[in-house]
């Protein structure tokens, strides 16, 4: 699965940290798929593949298949055996060899550009009846990816930009849109469409722990895509203005509020 234009590595034991807040909302979207014998599924950006075992608990005579960009995660999704089948896929044009009754996308269809084009056409996958679900973060409103992109854009010695231009125009892309577009783009193909927003308080645990929660999504094209010099000056600037603007409390937790928006589509 081709995630992004900047080349990215995934450290699956850094994406693992704060699971119990990663798996959060794919449980909660897994709740809402409102299927009850799907044959045919596949998790597309199945990462460690945690939740691809629970959609496998769910409907344990469907044939699930666990799709990723990134080797890493593969390998560590394979460790454990079961059933599920893993495979490398790019979502902009995977096609799978039969219709599946359900595609499920858990927190990764953010990294693709061209939602307008892209969420059709996933749709359009799909058997008769099928299901596409799907859960997005909404980050770049939130303090921590705006610090991100000031620290690119202004956090090097006198004030001068930190990597390419091309990294700091990748980070600024709207990477979802409102969800008045995938409504848009989306009703015309569906008979029932559900799409819902929700803020979770995360409270996080730990040194700086919103650093070490963007490192393992969010930061990691930043990471890939600045030398080793620049990667020390921007991990400096981008800490001090995180523990500012996150700070940690009288008990020693730090609260991280962060919005997603999931969708239900049923064809």
């Amino acid at each position: 699965m081709k995630l992004s234009a900047t080349s990215t590595h995934w450290n699956p034991e850094q994406y693992l940290k704060f699971s119990d807040h990663r798996l959060r909302p794919g449980l909660e979207l897994l709740e809402r798929i409102p299927l009850a014998t799907p044959k045919l599924i596949y998790d597309l950006g199945c990462g460690t593949g945690k939740l691809t075992r629970l959609l496998a608990e769910r409907w344990p005579e469907a044939t699930i298949i666990g799709l990723d960009h990134s080797q890493e995660m593969l390998e560590k999704a394979a460790v454990e055996p079961s059933t599920i089948q893993w495979g490398e896929a790019d979502a902009q044009n995977w096609q799978p060899d039969d219709p599946p009754d359900l595609i499920y996308s858990n927190a990764v269809l953010h990294w693709v550009a061209g939602h307008a084009a892209l969420f059709p056409q996933l749709l359009g996958l799909l058997k008769p009846g099928g299901c596409l679900a799907v859960q997005m973060p909404l980050s770049r409103n939130q303090s921590s990816h705006q610090l991100m992109q000031e620290v690119l854009e202004n956090g090097g010695e006198d004030g001068s930009p930190l990597g390419s231009p091309e990294l700091c125009q990748e980070t600024a892309r709207k990477w979802v849109e409102d969800a008045e577009v995938y409504y848009d783009c989306l009703i015309g193909g569906t008979r029932n469409l559900d799409i819902w927003e929700t803020e979770y308080l995360q409270v996080l645990e730990g040194d700086d722990p919103v650093l070490e929660w963007v490192k393992g999504t969010g930061l990691r094209p930043v990471l890939n895509g600045l030398n080793d010099e620049e990667r020390k000056v921007f991990l400096a600037e981008y800490c001090q203005r995180l523990r500012i603007a996150y700070p940690r409390r009288d008990d020693g937790c730090t609260l991280y509020p962060f919005r997603r928006l999931f969708l239900v589509a049923t064809i």
